[in-house]
């Protein structure tokens, strides 16, 4: 009997009423960033854990990463910063992404937390902060190359610097950009934005550099520079489009069947009569729904059980989801049962997919009814 299977026995407690089981490879984790840290060569690796570590725990997930040797890591937000100063204690460098918004420079101080300056309204605040407190303030200066989203323009950045007092008061630990197209690498929007990262870079040749995330360390080590910032890849999703996924599987999600019956042909079923099945069948109603992250646009979806494939039934619901049983052996999958929702037969790219999505929001989407069971810590 597997780990997973005494987890789920009717005696083991909250796990064995609980309606699905996610399983989340911390060992995997570790091992992803080892890699990823290899392929980037001499690049310091740092690790993205914004929204909660992509929805796996960053409580769990952040102290196995720096047990890898991580200690540079990225959020979104300060908030975020500060719950995982909390976990990770001082001496990790924690970066805030999205910067400080108006009269949170202090709290982002307090902490220890180094802001990403995308704007003149962040970099004057940062600024300000440090002269009002009257030492120098770490900071790492964005610069948009190419996706209109975070950072100044490059005029903007090189307006900035034309100042002779620009980086007063101001520790500049990186300057950064982001790749809007490194998940394809025949793009040459990727080549573009390198050019002008470059010519960015040419003001600033003493101040470390960074452009990749997860996709971009893969286009090769032009785009490494000084430190690479994977966050998907770390949690399993594939960084490119396109061939075999070079990461190692995190998780993995099982569901139990809660009820099933027999069908005769032309039955509809679920919400809208959305499907009607075409050959007397058996189908179990499953214990995940959209309310789980499982989304109700998902077609052709399926779940697996044994090596076979149950396909979705109509509508995903809130909690629940039909699939078509019938060529599983009668007997095999009955109430109680687990089947495969995310598993070696189908991955997070795989259901993200199926249901016209990323693995990115996949993970992001995870319900919080789930059993978490933690390997490998």
């Amino acid at each position: 009997m597997s780990m997973i299977d005494r987890a789920l026995r009717p005696d083991a407690g909250p796990a064995g009423t609980a309606s699905a089981l996610l399983t989340i490879d911390l060992a995997a984790i570790a091992e992803n960033y080892r890699r990823l840290a290899a392929r980037a060569g001499s690049a310091t690796c740092a690790a993205v854990v914004k929204a909660d570590a992509y929805g796996l725990g960053a409580d769990r997930v952040a102290p196995v990463l720096a047990a890898a040797g991580c200690r540079h890591f990225f959020v979104a937000q300060v908030g975020e910063g500060v719950a995982l100063r909390s976990i990770l204690g001082p001496g990790a460098v924690i970066a805030v992404l999205n910067g400080t918004a108006p009269g949170g420079e202090a709290t982002c101080a307090d902490h220890d937390l180094v802001p990403v300056l995308n704007d003149r309204s962040q970099f004057d605040g940062w600024q300000g902060l440090a002269r009002r407190r009257a030492r120098c303030l770490p900071a790492i200066l964005q610069v948009d190359t190419g996706m209109a989203r975070f950072g100044f323009a490059p005029e903007e950045a090189g307006a900035l610097l034309d100042r002779p007092d620009a980086l007063a008061g101001l520790d500049l630990r990186l300057v950064m950009s982001h790749l809007a197209c490194a998940g394809e690498p025949g793009s040459p929007v990727n080549a573009a934005q390198l050019s002008v990262f470059r010519a960015v870079r040419r003001r600033l040749p003493a101040v470390p550099a960074s452009l990749a995330a997860s996709s971009g360390i893969f286009l090769g080590p032009d785009f490494h520079f000084d430190m690479v910032r994977p966050g998907a890849a770390l949690y399993g999703i594939a960084p490119q489009e396109g061939g075999p996924n070079p990461m190692r599987p995190v998780i993995g999600l099982r569901a139990r069947v809660m009820q099933t019956r027999n069908v005769p042909a032309g039955t509809p079923v679920g919400y809208g009569h959305a499907a009607t099945v075409a050959r007397d069948s058996r189908l179990a109603t499953v214990a995940i729904g959209y309310a789980d992250g499982l989304f109700r646009s998902t077609a052709g979806g399926a779940a697996w059980f044994g090596g076979a494939r149950l396909p979705v039934v109509g509508r995903v619901s809130m909690d629940s989801l039909v699939l078509d049983v019938t060529d599983v052996a009668p007997g095999t999958l009955g109430p109680g049962a687990l089947v495969d929702i995310v598993g070696p037969e189908r991955d997070v790219d795989a259901v993200a997919a199926a249901a016209g999505t990323i693995g990115y929001e996949v993970l992001t989407n995870l319900g919080h009814r789930f059993h978490r069971l933690y390997l490998g810590a």
